[in-house]
């Protein structure tokens, strides 16, 4: 199999060794290069810069996409969860809008041996929604006065026994995000109501 590839810096280390495999080959490919043909194409920087493989009608096109949807993306494009601290996990979070997408993608995956989960086609998807509520529920209690961000990422980790605490995975994700997924959830559901503290530090 033939994978194409579009990544972040900090992406491409990732997804080479994650990749690579006796039976896959690999073309990275950067906009203004002439196309590679692929049995599959993935593109890690859709949500920081855009669509680079719209073009692509002949393969599944796996897009790094935790906030938008697949309602307005070409019939062959199937999301997944790259942001940082979920694109190292062993199991790739995926989301399609379309049966035959996520049938063209499953078989791709399977191909080569990558372990995926299959999420709801919505913002956030699973992990990501969790993690932004996590970040959310913690700024209410920064705001409240309830601990300070170190204490409250120790007691998350100890407790939980998570990676990361709350205020570690903002840092890492990125507060505007988090932020940005939150409004999106919001529109949906009024729980999902964004702690004053969480929006003050982003002015």
């Amino acid at each position: 199999m033939h994978i194409v590839l579009h990544a972040l810096t900090a992406q491409k280390e990732l997804l080479n060794s994650r990749f690579n495999k006796p039976d896959i080959t690999l073309s990275w490919f950067e906009p203004g290069d002439a196309m590679p043909m692929g049995d599959l194409y993935i593109d890690g920087d859709f949500e920081e810069n855009g669509a680079c493989f719209n073009a692509i009608t002949h393969a599944p096109v796996l897009v790094n996409s935790v906030i938008a949807t697949t309602v307005n993306m070409p019939a062959n494009f199937v999301r997944f969860n790259g942001w940082n601290g979920f694109i190292e996990n062993s199991t790739m979070e995926i989301a399609a809008g379309n049966k035959p997408a996520i049938a063209a993608i499953s078989e791709c995956l399977k191909c080569i041996d990558q372990s995926f989960l299959l999420a709801p086609d919505t913002p956030g998807m699973i992990s990501a929604r969790v993690v932004a509520m996590i970040v959310n529920e913690a700024y209410f209690g920064l705001g409240d006065g309830i601990s300070t961000k170190k204490d409250i990422d120790i007691a998350m980790k100890l407790g939980t026994n998570y990676p990361y605490g709350p205020f570690e995975w903002s840092t890492l994700i990125g507060l505007k995000k988090i932020y940005a997924l939150l409004v999106k959830l919001k529109a949906i559901n009024a729980r999902y109501e964004i702690a004053p503290a969480l929006y003050n530090e982003l002015k």
